[in-house]
């Protein structure tokens, strides 16, 4: 194992009790095209997702099922969230679920170690808690007794039970959050979690006593602890956490940790950004360099959920738009960080413009043209001075933004790039050029820079549209030529003249074939 340390990110690790909808596939593919970018940076990456599968609701569920937790979610991994990120071309190194023994032996140990610290004691929990959000509630986060999240009446719960010290880390992560402020983006996450802090915060119950779906509490195993404080270490223990530091998995957390980002959603966010920041303060472990909270998915104006049938099905929406569509809709018609609405409309208008016109046709057409007049083989390297120059900025641009999570901004970067090299085409008209014989070389150099600039917008849409791009990349013959596509550098895309004169091309199928 190298000694250089991983861009390690996660998602949140999804709640078994359904299905998942375009929301968890938000976030994941989010987390997908980000570590896909880190690794064409020539980065080594760590890539982490995962499901959580204790917890009140997850019994519940899987008793209206008539079959054991156990089962229910064995069931549900394998039949809908591992097949989802397959279909959805997400490569992430680990999939974590928190039945596993490594993740089990790991909490157990971590929570002695918080017990031994002075950091856990017993107490008496009394107050409102939802089954829905496995949460205990503040007075500020129902709604007439309601729920705000779920719209649901929470229950009233007195339990004897172990509680975390939280409150006395209040000071420290206020103090982190303002001295760092990357720590907890976008601004508005930040500023709602520092208002969190100083509005004063409770010690916080970890334990459970009144049903037994869960991991024990190691020193009083008539308790399981509670599902988030259990759920928050999956980021830590699929990568070692406590393990010796000579063994296999205390080398592997040396490499990885800590996290370089926590992709979440905004209701989430406390949990995040106070709650697993405090655990791992008291356990002397360093806390993730950032927590990144996106917006809601929002439908007919209401947040995605299953509870509401708002939760649409990713594969309601890649059966009609493919899979890369789906992947590119979502991170370039939505500003990481805010809410965004999905409509079809806007996707089947984004598809046609953007995608079937702007990057496919650009493509086609070029193929076409090499075929028609160069007998299908890449002429002579040429050099367009503005294009090249326009590749240069673009890669900059779209690089900065990419890391910085604005997938928005990088994405409208590569496509304004792809608006300017159709622009080129339609200007030079080497369809026009090649009615006269005695303009071939000027022909060739219209098409060579035209093939050069696809070969540098497959490059920087691979990590956004991994499929489409690999078909891209074998038909201008670079895969034979330059190797794989996934193995460029984004710091090598802007060099001038990369793809090679006598490449073959091959007519491939319509990379965004007209939508039915």
């Amino acid at each position: 194992m190298s000694a250089e340390k991983s861009f390690y990110l996660t998602t949140p690790i999804y709640y078994v009790n359904d299905a998942p909808h375009i929301g968890h596939a938000y976030t994941t593919v989010a987390g997908d095209v980000l570590t896909r970018w880190h690794r064409q940076r020539g980065e080594s990456v760590w890539f982490l997702t995962g499901t959580d599968e204790h917890g009140e609701k997850v019994m519940n569920t899987a008793a209206s099922n008539n079959v054991s937790p156990q089962d229910w979610c064995d069931r549900l991994v394998e039949d809908a969230w591992k097949p989802n990120w397959t279909a959805l071309n997400i490569a992430n190194d680990d999939f974590i679920r928190t039945t596993e023994p490594r993740h089990e032996e790991r909490v157990q140990r971590f929570m002695t170690l918080l017990k031994d610290n002075g950091y856990i004691y017993a107490g008496k929990f009394e107050g409102p808690y939802c089954i829905g959000c496995e949460e205990f509630k503040l007075p500020g986060d129902l709604d007439e007794g309601k729920c705000k999240i779920h719209g649901k009446p929470v229950e009233m719960l007195s339990e004897d039970n172990w509680f975390f010290k939280l409150s006395a880390f209040v000071p420290q992560l206020l103090e982190h959050y303002k001295n760092n402020p990357e720590a907890c983006e976008p601004a508005s996450a930040r500023n709602e979690v520092i208002a969190f802090l100083e509005s004063g915060v409770r010690d916080l119950s970890i334990s459970r006593s009144t049903f037994d779906w869960g991991i024990p509490v190691p020193w009083d195993t008539a308790q399981v602890i509670y599902v988030w404080f259990d759920a928050l270490l999956n980021y830590a223990t699929a990568v070692g956490l406590g393990d010796d530091p000579a063994s296999e998995g205390g080398k592997k957390f040396a490499q990885t940790w800590p996290a370089d980002v926590h992709l979440v959603g905004k209701d989430i966010l406390r949990f995040h950004a106070v709650i697993w920041p405090a655990m791992l303060m008291a356990a002397n472990v360093a806390i993730p360099k950032k927590v990144f909270a996106h917006g809601w998915l929002l439908v007919g104006g209401e947040k995605m959920s299953k509870s509401k049938l708002t939760g649409i099905a990713p594969s309601d929406i890649t059966d009609h738009f493919g899979v890369d569509a789906f992947r590119y809709y979502f991170l370039r018609a939505i500003p990481f960080g805010t809410d965004g609405s999905f409509s079809w409309e806007d996707m089947s208008a984004r598809y046609t413009s953007e995608l079937a016109n702007d990057f496919g046709n650009l493509a086609s057409r070029l193929i076409a043209m090499i075929e028609k007049y160069c007998g299908g083989v890449i002429p002579a390297v040429a050099k367009d001075a503005g294009l090249a120059a326009l590749l240069e900025t673009t890669v900059q641009t779209a690089d900065k933004a990419m890391v910085a999570l604005d997938f928005q901004g990088g994405i409208n970067a590569i496509m304004d790039f792809c608006k300017r090299v159709n622009g080129y085409v339609t200007e030079r008209e080497p369809w026009a050029i090649a009615k006269d014989e005695s303009r071939t070389a000027e022909l060739n150099e219209v098409l060579y820079n035209t093939a050069d600039a696809i070969r540098a917008l497959a490059v920087l849409l691979h990590p956004v549209m991994p499929a489409t791009t690999q078909t891209l990349w074998e038909s201008i013959g670079a895969e034979a030529t330059l190797g794989k596509i996934s193995e460029q550098k984004i710091s090598g895309v802007s060099t001038w003249g990369v793809l090679p004169a006598g490449c073959k091309v091959t007519k491939g199928a319509v990379l965004f074939p007209r939508l039915e």
